[in-house]
């Protein structure tokens, strides 16, 4: 068991697998390109923001189903010896295409491509599902949140709200992509690199005789690292203590780096603490805000002339209630034949159609770079524009060279850099334009119409 807690082969659905064993039987040479897409973006989303690759490279690369896995496998009477063999030198060697984690990408356009034996593409299915969802959705959400706070920090507080251990590690890290500058998740800091944050909870006030005890107690401990917060009874008075502790670290020659608002009347509250800590000559100590927080609060008190410095959002950004998870699916679009031809396919069930053949994105810009509109086309397609699909993995090999973290970030700045504001409104009232090319329209027509012949024939 604990073999298969490290070894994540195992993390797909029964039906991958026994559609694996009769294409084993039926089909064994059977190559197929699968693509990965969104089908609608969610309430209030304009933009997506990729991310998730770097887990998935790792998955192919450790794609091996161990003995325990095997005869657990075995057990479920489900699955011939062969099939069993066959899965015990199981190795990923097809191609994989992707779009770079920080790109901003839009409905029914190619997150991944994957072009291999059909088995081998089927089985890669749920966990890159999976894996770009959970990510993609919180990156898109901080990178609305960050956008909303119009440069001022944000700052990751969802451990405690995320749905378990890996979700809150990996919206630590899809956080900080999307241009979050910490993270109060220290499992996440040690693993990513990421800054970590942090100030006090409200037991911490509540442990001591006064609220004035508490401040004095932990300022001594931390005496540059600072934060008070000042809400636990009386916020007025909490704020007032606060500076009484700020000027005591200031005869010692520190420095109180802030206070934090949780409740209440957060952009009143703040405009009367900026005024008491200026009149005290505390001008360099910065409001901290926190208390459920989004990009439409967030938004709402920068609007009433809020004077906050940095925001902790923790739920909301860490869980995305109001698109908590992503229409993506891993479709079929292209099959090969005995004669090695690829033949396009496609899904016609109402409201699902899916567009076929191997299938490239196109981003046309600007002469200053900024974005005016995709072409969704086949990937030998002339189009103008840039293609977005890069090979991440070539007959088996990674050849993705994952970037640090950092250049995640300013990648994913640049692309929003990029977007027109009227695409990045917290409230959007338009979406970006993604063209259908002249091809690829003629390619789903006709084979629209030759699959319905076909299927009506028999």
């Amino acid at each position: 068991m604990k073999d298969s807690l490290k070894n994540n082969s195992l993390l797909i659905d029964l039906y991958e697998l026994t559609m694996a064993q009769s294409y084993f039987i039926y089909r064994p040479g059977a190559y197929a390109t699968f693509e990965l897409f969104v089908r609608n973006m969610g309430p209030q989303r304009s933009y997506l923001v990729a991310a998730g690759l770097e887990d998935i490279m790792d998955y192919i690369k450790n794609l091996r189903f161990s003995n325990e896995q095997i005869s657990y496998l075995k057990r479920q009477r489900l699955f011939s010896g062969r099939f069993l063999k066959y899965l015990r030198n199981f190795r990923f060697k097809g191609d994989v295409w992707a779009l770079a984690e920080g790109t901003l990408f839009f409905a029914n356009e190619p997150v991944i491509r994957v072009t291999a034996n059909i088995i081998e593409a089927q089985i890669l299915e749920s966990f890159c599902l999976n894996t770009i969802n959970l990510q993609t959705v919180v990156a898109s959400k901080a990178a609305r949140v960050v956008l909303a706070a119009q440069g001022r920090g944000v700052y990751d507080f969802a451990l405690r709200r995320t749905q378990g251990r890996d979700a809150a590690i990996k919206a630590a890290r899809s956080s900080y992509i999307a241009g979050c500058k910490g993270t109060s998740n220290v499992l996440a800091g040690l693993l990513y690199g990421i800054p970590i944050v942090g100030t006090m909870a409200h037991s911490f006030v509540m442990a001591f005789k006064s609220e004035i005890e508490s401040f004095r107690a932990y300022s001594n401990v931390f005496p540059d690292k600072t934060t008070l917060l000042v809400d636990t009874y009386n916020t007025r008075k909490g704020i007032e203590n606060a500076i009484e502790v700020a000027q005591e670290l200031k005869g010692k020659g520190h420095k109180l780096a802030g206070i934090r608002l949780d409740s209440a009347d957060l952009a009143g509250l703040s405009r009367m603490a900026r005024r008491m800590l200026d009149a005290a000559g505390l001008q360099f100590v910065k409001i901290f805000a926190s208390g459920n927080l989004d990009e439409y609060k967030i938004h709402g008190l920068l609007k009433r002339k809020a004077n906050i410095d940095n925001f902790g959002v923790g739920t909301n950004m860490g869980v995305s209630p109001d698109a908590p998870y992503l229409d993506v699916i891993y479709k079929l679009s292209e099959i090969g034949q005995d004669d090695g031809r690829f033949l396009p396919t496609m899904k016609l069930s109402r409201g699902k159609v899916t567009y076929p053949g191997r299938k490239q994105v196109f981003r046309i810009k600007d002469g200053r770079g900024r974005y005016l509109q995709d072409v969704l086309g086949l990937k030998n397609e002339k189009v103008k524009g840039e293609p977005l699909l890069k090979k991440v993995v070539s007959k088996g090999r990674i050849i993705y060279n994952a970037p640090a973290l950092e250049e995640l970030r300013k990648r994913t700045a640049y692309n929003l850099a990029c977007l027109p504001d009227k695409y990045k409104q917290v409230y959007p009232r338009q979406g970006y334009p993604v063209i259908i090319s002249p091809a690829l329209k003629n390619l789903t027509l006709t084979l629209s119409r030759d699959l319905e012949r076909r299927q009506a024939a028999h």
